[in-house]
């Protein structure tokens, strides 16, 4: 029988004791038998407005602490059906965003050979480029829910056209994403152009903005999600903390009003159940701007969430 890692409980080690691992599980080194590995990409000089992301993984990791095993909501538990660790973190050229994104690329390549998949903590949202570039390798084109202030589909920035801010036009051109199968949730505020979110409509994408969601829950949205995505397609979801209106997550680098509700995020995330997920990111939790921690602290819940959304994971009701 199968013993399973289990996160380091509270009556064993005081929560503000210990390695702060995340979600307090054991390291192992990428393959070891698992079925999923937690990755830090500490990774920020991609980013366009506020830096600190690099710090993303830490804090995250740190505030991880308070998540337990088990959802009380959905009677997930992730911990008793797949075998997780924390992998540790991508080594990275802090000085060289090109090379950057070659190491992740390069890096996420173990995942593919030992049929591991990541969840990975960013870290700006440069980091997904390099990671889908590298599942497609396993997986062909993928299905993508992608939550956001922004397209992220800018054809450059400041000349350059790989940052975070061009993610999913360069992954878009490339024929990693099956565009019929993309959905972007959450894009608002101001823009250059009318038309900053029709490039990504005239590619196929299904493009939700944030008034669409107010005041609603979005559970029947994520029902058209897996509808048109289906059960087998292999499938990719990234998350930008700053989807969440600034009053939930202030942590981040571009703040936007308006945006999705805590509880929101929840419904989107728990709504990819189902779904033949190969891989999930949080991006973007910027903890120089969380003076309370609670950015990192829902992103932690965040990135539990998505744990309990892989194929595999047991649940309890």
């Amino acid at each position: 029988m199968t013993e399973f890692n289990q996160p380091l409980g509270g009556n064993e080690m005081p929560r503000f004791g210990g390695l702060a691992t995340m979600f307090r599980l054991p390291t192992a080194p990428i393959g070891a038998a698992l079925d999923i590995g937690i990755v830090g990409v500490p990774l920020d000089c991609g980013t366009s407005n506020r830096a600190g992301a690099r710090y993303g993984p830490r804090q995250i990791r740190a505030e991880s602490v308070l998540v337990r095993p088990y959802s009380m909501a959905t009677g997930a538990a992730p911990f008793d059906s797949l075998q997780i660790a924390d992998v540790g973190d991508v080594a990275l050229n802090t000085y060289n965003l090109a090379a950057s994104i070659s190491l992740i690329e390069q890096h996420y390549g173990l995942f593919v050979e030992t049929d591991v998949k990541p969840l990975s903590i960013g870290g700006d949202h440069t980091i997904t480029l390099p990671i889908l570039r590298a599942l497609h390798k396993q997986h062909g084109p993928m299905a993508v829910v992608h939550v956001d202030a922004h397209s992220d589909t800018n054809d450059s920035m400041f000349g350059e056209r790989e940052t975070h801010g061009t993610v999913f036009r360069r992954a878009l051109e490339e024929g990693l994403i099956e565009p019929n199968k993309m959905t972007q949730i959450g894009l608002r505020a101001t823009g250059y152009a009318a038309e900053d979110f029709d490039w990504a409509r005239q590619q196929g994408v299904e493009v939700v903005q944030a008034e669409a969601c107010w005041y609603r829950s979005l559970t029947p949205l994520m029902e058209e999600v897996r509808e048109r995505i289906g059960p087998t397609t292999p499938t990719y979801l990234s998350f930008d903390i700053d989807g969440l209106d600034p009053a939930v997550a202030p942590g981040t680098g571009t703040p936007e009003p308006g945006g999705l509700s805590g509880s929101q995020g929840l419904e989107i995330i728990r709504g990819t159940f189902g779904l033949n997920l190969i891989g999930a990111d949080l991006v973007e939790v910027s903890p120089p701007y969380d003076t309370s921690g609670n950015t990192s602290l829902l992103a932690a819940n965040l990135l539990f969430e998505m744990l309990c959304s892989f194929p595999g994971c047991v649940r309890q009701t």
